[in-house]
């Protein structure tokens, strides 16, 4: 028996792995995250299957319930949103299901970040402007921060930053990111990614809280940085004609130039 943690993507049930699908599909037991995880991807689950929505359950109440699972010797499929790396909840359950002997597996998913850059139709790490994606969040009521990991030392490496968690402090990360990257730089707050209601507002952080819906205070992630601009930005080498690479030597004398004709 095994507790299978699956990262269920960030909304739209076609972005859930086939992997995920077919683990799923196998586990006679299903838990899931019910406020952020779509039902139709429960429409995967056997028929007969216990599915068990975790949404009003303590740490104590979900581990009991894998346990419970474990003595019947049922697979668990154990559904998050998003990928499970980060902000998932999943480390505490699993130390405790270690604690205890029961096999997990970890089934990764589509991040948040990533279905909210391809709602921009962007591009996070444009050369010359961006080479790093930081992801992070602010303080909450159920996480707090270390003390190094703020907005203000984040913002002055200028890398694009995906800020999760945090649109109901909007004003604050504003007044916090302001001074490295300047009134100018854009911004995008995208709501709810790849669900049927998303909701993409584009500004700077000069007037981003002018444009925001006023509705908008949780599900959204904040994108900052030049990057996001899509302009400005220098081409990479990879694919420049003169560019000497293993699967495009430039010459005989090329370091790759054998490894192209396959010899050793």
């Amino acid at each position: 028996m095994t507790v299978h943690f699956i990262g269920a993507g960030p909304g739209a049930p076609d972005l859930l792995t086939l992997r995920g699908r077919d683990i799923i599909a196998a586990c006679p037991v299903c838990l899931y995250a019910g406020s952020l995880v779509p039902e139709a991807i429960l429409q995967h689950c056997p028929d007969g299957a216990e599915v068990v929505n975790t949404a009003a359950m303590s740490l104590d109440d979900i581990i009991e319930a894998m346990r419970a699972a474990h003595a019947d010797g049922k697979d668990v499929a154990r559904l998050h949103s998003g990928d499970l790396s980060v902000w998932s909840a999943m480390g505490e359950q699993m130390r405790r299901l270690r604690d205890a002997g029961i096999p997990v597996s970890v089934t990764p998913g589509v991040p948040s970040f990533a279905a909210a850059a391809a709602a921009l139709g962007s591009e996070l790490t444009l050369p010359g402007l961006a080479q790093s994606v930081v992801l992070t969040r602010t303080p909450g009521r159920a996480s707090s921060m270390p003390a190094g990991e703020t907005l203000t030392n984040f913002a002055a490496t200028g890398a694009t930053l995906a800020i999760h968690l945090s649109a109901q402090n909007l004003s604050q990360v504003i007044a916090d990111l302001s001074p490295a990257y300047g009134p100018e730089c854009p911004v995008a707050v995208v709501y709810r990614a790849s669900w049927p209601d998303e909701q993409i507002i584009r500004g700077t952080l000069s007037d981003i809280v002018d444009k925001m819906d006023d509705g908008i205070s949780r599900t959204a992630l904040i994108l900052v940085g030049p990057a996001l601009r899509g302009e400005g930005f220098d081409e990479s080498c990879l694919y420049a004609a003169d560019y000497d690479r293993r699967y495009r030597p430039q010459s005989a004398q090329s370091p790759w130039a054998s490894w192209s004709h396959g010899d050793d």
